[in-house]
C-alpha cells in the first residue's frame, strides 16, 4: 500500500494499470478510494488508475487541520506533482468533485479532463446542514454505528437499498460506513458542510468535461448538475436511472460506460487533431 508525504499528511493511494494516461479518482465523505473498484477495473487495461484517500479518511492519517476544500485541493495537487502523472483525466465524486473543481479552474495544467460525479458548484444546502451537524455531533462523541441507519439513505438511492439481490453489498457498505475513524471523518464532515461554492469560478473551466448524475441522489440533487452543465462551455452531462449519491458502486456498468466513452472520445479526437500534423510526405 503506497503512501506519499503531501502537505503535512500521509496519504494512501491505489496505483494500478498502466498506460500513456492517467485517470486519477478523488472520492466522496465517508468513503475511500475502494468506492472506485469497478471504475478502476475497467480502466486499468488502457489507463494507470490512482485513487487516494483524502487525510482523516480511509487509510490516509488523520491530521489536526487541513480539512477544508481548499487544502483538499492542495494535497490532490500535490500528489499529481509528486507521482508525475500531470496532465490527468480526474474523476471526483461529491467531495472529490469539490476538489476537482477548484483543481480544474485553478491548476488547469495538471488536468487533461475533468469528470464530476454526484456534485455541486454550490456550497451545502441549508436545509441540510442541521441535519448533518447533529448526525456529526452524534458520530463524533458516540460513534459511527449509532448514525450508519441514518446515513445509509443519504449516500445510496432507494433503488439500491431496496433490491434484495444487493443485501451483501449494502452490508459492506455499512460496515465500511461504520468503521471510519471517528474523529478524521467529523473533521472531514465539517470540511464539507463548511465549504464555500466555486460556481463563479467553474464558468472559466477550459478543458473536456463529463458530468454524472443519478436520478435518485438526495445529497446532491440533479439540479446541481443541471447548473453545471449549463455553466461550464462544452460539457456533457449522463443522468443515471436508479442511481443515488454512490453511483460508481449502485449502477457500476452505467458509470463506466460513460467515463469510457467519454475517455475513449477525447482519445479519438486528439488522434484526428495529430494526424495531419504528423504525417510524413513520402
Amino acid at each position: 500500500m503506497p503512501y506519499a508525504q503531501i502537505n503535512g499528511a500521509n496519504i494512501h493511494y491505489l496505483d494500478e494499470g498502466a498506460g500513456a494516461e492517467t485517470v486519477v479518482f478523488s472520492h466522496g465523505l465517508l468513503m475511500s478510494a475502494d468506492m472506485f473498484a469497478a471504475q478502476i477495473e475497467a480502466l486499468k487495461g488502457s489507463y494507470r488508475c490512482i485513487a487516494f484517500d483524502h487525510r482523516g479518511q480511509g487509510k490516509s492519517a488523520v491530521t489536526e487541520s487541513g480539512y477544508d476544500m481548499e487544502t483538499l485541493a492542495e494535497d490532490a495537487a500535490g500528489l499529481i506533482e509528486s507521482l508525475g502523472v500531470a496532465p490527468c483525466h480526474f474523476v471526483g465524486l461529491s467531495m472529490g468533485g469539490f476538489v476537482g473543481m477548484r483543481l480544474a479552474a485553478r491548476r488547469p495544467e495538471l488536468l487533461r479532463s475533468l469528470t464530476l460525479i454526484e456534485t455541486s458548484a454550490e456550497p451545502e444546502d441549508k436545509s441540510n446542514v442541521p441535519r448533518y451537524r447533529l448526525l456529526n455531533f452524534i458520530a463524533r462523541w458516540f460513534g459511527l454505528r449509532l448514525v450508519v441507519g441514518q446515513v445509509m439513505p443519504i449516500m445510496f438511492g432507494q433503488t439500491f437499498l431496496n433490491d434484495p439481490d444487493r443485501r451483501q453489498d449494502k452490508a459492506l457498505w455499512r460496515e465500511r460506513l461504520a468503521a471510519n475513524d471517528r474523529i478524521g471523518i467529523t473533521r472531514a464532515v465539517k470540511g464539507v458542510v463548511d465549504r464555500a461554492g466555486v460556481a463563479e469560478e467553474i464558468g472559466r473551466i477550459d478543458m473536456p468535461v463529463l458530468i454524472i448524475v443519478g436520478e435518485e441522489d438526495v445529497a446532491t440533487v440533479p439540479e446541481h448538475s443541471e447548473k453545471m452543465h449549463r455553466a461550464i462551455a462544452g460539457s456533457s452531462l449522463v443522468r443515471i436511472a436508479g442511481a443515488g449519491h454512490s453511483s460508481t458502486i449502485e449502477t457500476p456498468q452505467e458509470v463506466n460506460r460513460a467515463i469510457g466513452q467519454f475517455l475513449t472520445g477525447l482519445s479519438a479526437t486528439a488522434e484526428a487533431h495529430s494526424g495531419p500534423e504528423t504525417a510524413k510526405p513520402a
